[in-house]
């Protein structure tokens, strides 16, 4: 069975395999860490971030459970835990906005839970703006599940022209039989 479920986690393919939800302002795109007035990730694999604009940037990727190769039966009745991972981080210079919503679903996309970060609000004058984790693992959740809905993003707080938006890597979606 694969480990993390999302493809092009870090921006490796550039924005491939997301879809673009909202893609605002000078639109998503993809630099290089630790990216101007930015921040040394933890994991030295990771050499790539998605960075937002200062419109709204929200991007999914929609998993289908049973093309992963997992049996239907078996989720149903092992319900096993599924684990959501994203780092996020904002510059040092400028203000930002974060946002992760993720769903599992049923066979007619029909939400069967739903884990929705308060959205997160970053001052570089006052807040600690490295690179932070948000992980959720969902259990207990019933029959059904098909699909996993991950959705993030965000944008800066001054509207400023370019790429001064939350940034966003390392995401992942496992799941733990």
């Amino acid at each position: 069975m694969p480990g993390n479920l999302l493809k092009n986690p870090n921006g490796d393919e550039d924005l491939e395999h997301w879809e673009l939800i909202e893609n605002g302002g000078d639109q998503w795109r993809t630099e290089d860490m630790p990216g101007d007035c930015g921040h040394a990730f933890n994991d030295e694999s990771v050499t790539k971030y998605f960075s937002t604009s200062f419109e709204p940037c929200i991007k999914r990727q929609m998993i289908d459970v049973l093309a992963e190769g997992y049996d239907p039966e078996n989720v149903d009745i092992a319900q096993p835990a599924v684990t959501v991972e994203d780092w996020y981080c904002s510059r040092t210079d400028c203000g930002c906005v974060y946002m992760l919503t993720v769903s599992l679903l049923d066979e007619d996309k029909e939400v069967i839970t739903e884990f929705k970060l308060d959205e997160v609000t970053i001052d570089p004058d006052c807040d600690d703006c490295s690179w932070k984790k948000v992980s959720h693992t969902f259990t207990d959740y019933g029959p059904g599940l098909r699909f996993i809905s991950f959705e993030h993003g965000g944008q800066d707080t001054k509207y400023w022209r370019g790429w001064f938006g939350v940034r966003v890597t390392g995401s992942s979606v496992t799941i733990d039989f």
